[in-house]
């Protein structure tokens, strides 16, 4: 998989060309509700290698007839792409696994507050993400009601990693059933926790031990309450891993697993958290946008 970074006018000319859509605006507005199910596919696609999507994906992306893609970066043109690299990612994957162009519905990911002011406790972001999640299913909404086909026609949601670990598309698309009828169905994915634990040739836990999940946002209030053993995804930084308490911990770290950026580091903390923080930025310049996930362990 050529990697997300690449920009569009470097793209090979070999790769299916995607039918792009920009859903209009308006839409959302103007569309009247009806009693049509529609068919929707959640389908995680692995943490982006295209060699570790399985078989069903490949089959569950062969059948829809569309895909809905949330783009976060600001269009140049109804035809010319994306210039968000993880929509890009997507439409090389569907590339290495489709044999005829996909049909890309682009749709704006509508504004979230990531302000300190409006996240600084858990009331806030949970509403904030509350807020966020009614904006996509309404804009997801719109998109499948301007989109209606034959029959039975279905509808695609690529998934990275596995649907099932934090990530908000299921959890949308039950908003989406409040505004319309449709009938979803979920394929599973590798997911990065899977991929960090081969890259380091770990296991996620000790012995008849338990393995906390968690996000970096939390991490702080697990190991209040004991956790020794914590898989930790959705960080925004690693400021956590700063803690003193922490330098004799053991950390197993990956970056975009499954990528031409991956990096790994492993150690002790108080070691390696220089080295972990200097190969995130690293990945970050060179893929456009970085996503890591790390094993914490009391030693």
């Amino acid at each position: 998989m050529t990697s997300p970074a690449t920009s569009p006018a470097t793209r090979p000319a070999t790769r299916p060309a995607p039918k792009w859509q920009e859903l209009p605006s308006e839409v959302a507005e103007t569309a009247r509700p009806d009693r049509r199910t529609r068919r929707v596919r959640v389908i995680g696609v692995g943490p982006g290698d295209p060699d570790q999507v399985t078989l069903e994906a490949v089959a569950a992306m062969r059948s829809v007839d569309f895909f809905v893609v949330t783009d976060k970066a600001p269009r140049r043109g109804a035809d010319s792409g994306s210039d968000d690299p993880l929509v890009i990612a997507r439409e090389r994957l569907l590339a290495r696994h489709l044999d005829h162009p996909p049909r890309l519905v682009v749709v704006a990911d509508p504004p979230r507050d990531r302000s300190a002011v409006g996240t600084a406790d858990r009331p806030g972001y949970e509403r904030a993400v509350g807020d966020w999640h009614d904006a996509r299913a309404e804009a997801w909404a719109a998109a499948l009601r301007a989109n209606d086909g034959d029959a039975g026609f279905s509808a695609g949601f690529l998934v990275w990693g596995d649907p099932a670990f934090y990530d908000s598309t299921i959890r949308v698309l039950d908003r989406v059933a409040e505004l319309l009828p449709v009938e979803v169905d979920v394929i599973p994915g590798i997911s990065s926790l899977q991929l960090l634990a081969a890259r380091h040739r770990i296991v996620l836990h000790e012995v008849g031990r338990p393995v906390h999940v968690t996000t970096g946002r939390a991490l702080a209030e697990a190991l209040a309450h004991g956790q020794e053993n914590v898989v930790v995804m959705l960080n925004r930084d690693l400021s956590p891993l700063a803690d003193p308490a922490l330098a004799d911990w053991r950390v197993w770290w990956g970056a975009n697993l499954g990528t031409p950026s991956e990096a790994l580091v492993a150690g002790r903390v108080g070691d390696v958290l220089g080295e972990i923080e200097a190969a995130r930025r690293t990945v970050k310049d060179a893929a456009g946008w970085v996503m890591d996930v790390y094993l914490l362990r009391r030693t």
